[in-house]
């Protein structure tokens, strides 16, 4: 009698746990992103009437932010990212890849005439470029698992965002030859440096956005190539950067 009152408690607690440890196992992988929507926030109204922005004059500006950079140096808004340290695998951290990866699309992207900033996780508030792109490297329990991902915010007030991952889904899979990840999570498009409306530490909503997952970090073929080879990763992110200005008239 003892047995099947203990086994059916098993049956019914398994479920509960295995769901527990995947929400940590996501916390620990996952970019660091999704920390709550608060509509009423009072950030979105010191950007006034956004019909009336206007680009400002000069170059075409980029921002790279590398993923999981600097965590200990986010302000007391961003704590809960603190100690989200991303993926690792190949005796690297997440964020020295994103780190590299990013460095080497700012070489490419300055040798054509645009403005590139490297930021960290802590980003300046309401941060305006034209392009801002969040670099990351994914991980998975499951060391199969394999490709890049991209993915444009929830809410895009430039209206340019999906042709702007777009774009780069187009050429950074073309360079890379990494397979095409369709798994977009809530933690990509709610992605924290998206929300202006909530965060003072965000873009400003003129920017158009993207996050990127360059590869599993736990797959030994992708590690090959943006741990052994990041610059064919740099490229493709570059190109696909490239040509979303010169589709809007920024770049010739």
């Amino acid at each position: 009698m003892q047995k099947n009152i203990l086994f059916i408690i098993l049956l019914l607690i398994t479920p509960i746990i295995t769901l527990v440890m995947r929400e940590k196992f996501l916390q620990i992988f996952a970019a660091p992103a999704y920390i709550g929507e608060n509509e009423n926030s009072s950030h979105l109204g010191k950007f006034g009437l956004l019909e009336h922005w206007k680009r400002p004059d000069g170059p075409p500006k980029v921002g790279l932010q590398v993923g999981h950079w600097k965590l200990e140096e986010v302000p007391d808004e961003l704590e809960k990212l603190r100690g989200n340290t991303g993926a690792s695998g190949g005796g690297k951290s997440e964020w020295e890849v994103n780190h590299t990866i990013a460095i080497l699309t700012k070489d490419i992207l300055e040798k054509n005439g645009i403005i590139v900033d490297i930021l960290p996780a802590t980003i300046p508030e309401s941060y305006w470029a034209d392009v801002f792109i969040s670099i990351h490297a994914d991980g998975s329990e499951d060391p199969s698992k394999s490709g890049y991902k991209i993915a444009a915010p929830w809410r895009d007030y430039t209206g340019k965002a999906e042709k702007l991952a777009d774009y780069i889904e187009k050429y950074y899979g073309e360079s890379t030859l990494l397979p095409r990840d369709p798994k977009i999570t809530t933690n990509m498009r709610g992605y924290y440096a998206f929300s202006f409306w909530r965060f003072r530490h965000a873009i400003h909503p003129m920017t158009t956005a993207a996050i990127l997952e360059t590869g599993f970090l736990t797959n030994a073929s992708d590690r090959t190539l943006i741990v052994g080879d990041p610059l064919t990763s740099a490229e493709g992110l570059a190109l696909g950067i490239i040509e979303y200005l010169r589709s809007e008239n920024l770049f010739k």
